[in-house]
């Protein structure tokens, strides 16, 4: 075990603060007393302006005083801070970082574990959690990392973080979802066969690239704190939780420690998903909270759910850094690969250079059959901008006929929280080729970069 060391680097705070010195117009502080709902309504009207600063509220009813913290993930320029780079840069360099895994480092203390209350002193009803939309059944933790170490019988199997929805059902106890039926859910499965209560620990305020990590898409054998210590540049620094000895990090905000017990059931849900829609699907479990760590002077770092920039960002930026990856190893021709908003986590836009006929079909099949949520994909040429719909939609309408260029695969698994798959949980999946082609003869019209220059001048850019 290392000495202990409070790493800087590693802090949500310090991050806060130094991000709010370096860029404060990208920072939008509320020192007005509003209600947790009014959060949400804040992130979808800044979004509904074209707005995406990152939100410090100080005075939200019902926290006594917590300030929260949310919409950091909305902007993806925001995030490409984080690694040195732009938006155009982002995925590269997610994986770039991604790949340098690194085990944690464990030190034998840290912030997080200023408070801890265990036991029968355990009271859910004192954490910092809002209602995000009134259609939500209750408050929701939205932001919450459940950690879980490795099985000690299950070769090949490493430890894991994962998000999952959770609301407080009783004085100890989170009623939660492992709809995703993931890593977490296949780890319970394996302690329900042992007869075994599953040991957690939910992680509540991380530093955004810990967040980022948790969203990573590896295999079974992988730990993602060891690809936060990639994405940090460092080791983790990690602490043990006082019952089940689970690695945390050691400047969370807040960690719940307590066990999965694969019998018990609780309701839960409606909650506002990523499709955005108010969801029902879930696998009604139960996380019974033993032991509660927590930092003086609490921070609620929140994440703003539905279909959200904030939340849509999350969980795809990881997605489609390696798709990005996998399709440019495969075919050099993709020049860019974009995840839109509009589509949730549905549609995939792609740019190429075909070089010869088939191609974007090629591409478009290998992206269908790679990401288990897609349900459409539209391929385009590379001087298309993929981030911007009205782009792709203009691609559609100028280069694809539809008897020709699309093509439809379905039996398919799919999401499980797409209101529209089947009862089975299959889905359909279609391509759109909406490249030129062989043979296309438009001219694109251009403006001169000079007449530009003017405009942006005349309309007080301060470009000229």
């Amino acid at each position: 075990m290392q000495p202990t060391r409070r790493t800087r680097t590693q802090d949500l705070r310090v991050f806060l603060a130094d991000y709010t010195e370096h860029h404060p117009e990208d920072v939008l502080t509320l020192d007005d007393r509003i209600a947790g709902e009014d959060v949400a309504a804040l992130a979808v009207e800044l979004a509904a302006r074209g707005r995406e600063e990152m939100l410090v509220c100080r005075d939200v009813e019902g926290l006594d005083g917590t300030p929260l913290v949310t919409n950091v993930f909305a902007s993806r320029h925001r995030v490409a801070r984080l690694f040195g780079t732009d938006a155009a840069g982002l995925h590269r360099a997610y994986q770039a970082a991604a790949a340098r895994r690194t085990e944690p480092r464990v030190v034998t203390d840290g912030p997080v574990l200023e408070h801890v209350t265990q036991g029968d002193a355990v009271d859910l009803a004192a954490l910092p959690i809002v209602r995000h939309f009134a259609s939500d059944r209750a408050p929701y933790v939205t932001s919450g990392v459940i950690a879980v170490e490795a099985p000690q019988h299950a070769e090949g199997r490493a430890g894991n973080l994962s998000y999952h929805r959770s609301m407080v059902h009783s004085r100890n106890q989170l009623a939660t979802s492992l709809h995703s039926r993931g890593h977490l859910w296949q780890l319970l499965r394996l302690a329900a066969d042992r007869g075994e209560k599953l040991p957690v620990a939910m992680v509540i305020g991380g530093h955004p690239l810990f967040m980022l990590a948790a969203s990573a898409r590896v295999g079974p054998g992988t730990d993602e704190r060891d690809i936060a210590g990639g994405l940090l540049g460092e080791p983790l620094e990690v602490v043990r939780t006082p019952r089940h000895g689970i690695r945390v990090p050691a400047s969370a905000e807040i960690v719940l420690e307590g066990v999965i017990d694969p019998e018990l059931r609780a309701d839960e849900g409606p909650f506002g998903e990523f499709s955005g829609y108010s969801s029902d699907r879930s696998t009604h479990n139960v996380l019974t909270v033993e032991t509660v760590l927590r930092r003086r002077d609490t921070l609620l770092l929140d994440v703003v759910g539905g279909n959200t920039a904030e939340h849509l960002n999350l969980a795809r930026i990881p997605r489609e850094s390696e798709m990005a990856e996998k399709l440019r190893e495969r075919f050099p021709e993709v020049t860019a690969l974009h995840y839109p908003t509009s589509g949730t986590h549905f549609h995939a836009y792609v740019a190429l250079r075909p070089s010869r006929p088939g191609q974007a079909r090629q591409v478009m099949l290998g992206l269908l059959g790679w990401d288990p949520y897609l349900k459409t994909v539209v391929a385009v040429d590379d001087d298309v901008d993929v981030t911007r719909d009205e782009q792709v939609l203009w691609a559609l309408a100028t280069h694809l006929q539809p008897h020709r260029d699309v093509f439809v695969v379905d039996g398919l698994p799919g999401s499980p929280l797409d209101p529209s798959s089947t009862a089975d949980g299959t889905t359909s999946r279609m391509a759109l080729d909406a490249t030129r082609g062989p043979g296309f003869d438009g001219v694109r019209i251009t403006v001169a970069e000079d007449s530009r220059r003017t405009a942006r001048r005349l309309l007080g850019d301060g470009a000229g």
